[in-house]
């Protein structure tokens, strides 16, 4: 009878546990929506001769590794003999 009486008290705390859930999550989402982030006095946005530089080195070793041209294949990996 006693373990009744807790399986009826605990059954509502159940079934509010996702909506209660959910709402706190959301409370503190918006909450850190408020606050702007820093930005970030070191990143600015590559030149564009950066990046086309950039994408040549970038083409240049996609067309090596195609190729199976590298050098890396014939030394002994970790350093051992």
């Amino acid at each position: 009878m006693h373990l009744a009486n807790i399986a009826a008290t605990l059954s509502p705390l159940a079934l509010l546990a996702c909506p209660v859930g959910m709402g706190v999550m959301m409370w503190f989402m918006m909450r850190a929506n408020k606050q702007p982030a820093a930005p970030d006095k070191d990143s600015q946005p590559a030149s564009l001769e950066v990046l086309r530089e950039e994408q040549q080195r970038l083409s240049h070793e996609i067309s090596r590794l195609e190729g199976g041209s590298t050098g890396e294949q014939h030394g002994v990996a970790g350093g051992a003999s």
